[in-house]
C-alpha cells in the first residue's frame, strides 16, 4: 500500500514565506480594487504602488480529499488606503462546515468574521495567539502593525474558498480602521447588504457539499 508522504517545513520570518511548499499565490495592490471605502485614496495609491505585493501566501496542499489538511503561512504588509488598514479579500468555505486555525507568527493584526445572518466578531492576532475561526464564519485578515504580519494557518482540504459572498453582500459589515490616536476601531460599512432569511438557507444548506479550493 502507498502511503501519503510525511513532509516538513521552515517558515523564514524575514521574508514571511514557509519553504518548499506546493503553490504560492500573491495579491498586489491593483488585484484590490473595490475592497476599501475610498476609492479615490485606492486609486492615487493604485497609480503609485500598483505592482507592490499586499499580502503573500505559500502552502502545502497534499490533496482535496475529506479528512486531510491544507497548511500554509500568509504574510501581509502594513499599509492603509485612506484610514483603512491593509486586508485580504476575504472568504467563507465553499463547504461552509469546515473551520480554520491561524497561529500569529509575527507581526500584530485582527481576524474580522461574520456570520451569514450578519453577527460580527474580532479577534486580535499578535505572534503566539491562536485564532480559531468556527465553521459558518466568513474572515477577513487586517494588518495594525508597522510590519508585516505573518500567520500560519491550517484547514480541511475538501473547505473551499467562496469570495463573492463579500462582494455581493458590497462588502463586510464592519470596516477596520485609523482611529487617529495610535490604535484602531470598527465602523459600519454603510453600503452593507442584509442577506435574506433565503440567502442564510441556502448557505447553511451547502454543509456537506465541497466545491474545491481556489486562491
Amino acid at each position: 500500500m502507498q502511503w501519503p508522504e510525511p513532509r516538513s517545513f521552515d517558515v523564514n520570518l524575514d521574508t514571511g514565506l514557509m519553504v518548499g511548499t506546493d503553490t504560492r499565490y500573491q495579491k498586489r495592490l491593483a488585484d484590490l480594487d473595490g475592497l476599501y471605502a475610498d476609492a479615490a485614496a485606492f486609486s492615487a495609491l493604485a497609480s503609485a504602488r500598483g505592482d507592490e505585493i499586499v499580502y503573500d501566501v505559500t502552502d502545502h496542499r497534499p490533496s482535496d480529499r475529506p479528512g486531510d489538511l491544507i497548511t500554509g503561512v500568509t504574510r501581509m504588509s502594513p499599509g492603509k488606503v485612506g484610514n483603512e488598514y491593509f486586508m485580504t479579500r476575504g472568504h467563507i468555505h465553499a463547504n461552509i462546515d469546515r473551520p480554520e486555525l491561524y497561529f500569529g507568527l509575527k507581526g500584530e493584526g485582527l481576524m474580522l468574521m461574520e456570520s451569514p445572518d450578519g453577527e460580527t466578531r474580532i479577534v486580535e492576532v499578535r505572534a503566539n495567539t491562536v485564532c480559531y475561526v468556527p465553521p459558518r464564519w466568513i474572515h477577513r485578515s487586517v494588518n495594525l502593525g508597522a510590519g508585516d504580519l505573518v500567520m500560519l494557518f491550517c484547514y480541511p482540504a475538501d473547505s473551499g474558498q467562496d469570495y463573492a459572498i463579500i462582494e455581493q453582500s458590497n462588502g463586510m459589515r464592519l470596516r477596520i480602521v485609523d482611529d487617529g490616536h495610535g490604535g484602531w476601531r470598527s465602523e459600519p460599512n454603510p453600503a452593507w447588504r442584509e442577506r435574506s432569511d433565503a440567502d442564510v438557507k441556502a448557505l447553511i444548506a451547502r454543509a456537506g457539499v465541497a466545491e474545491g479550493a481556489t486562491s
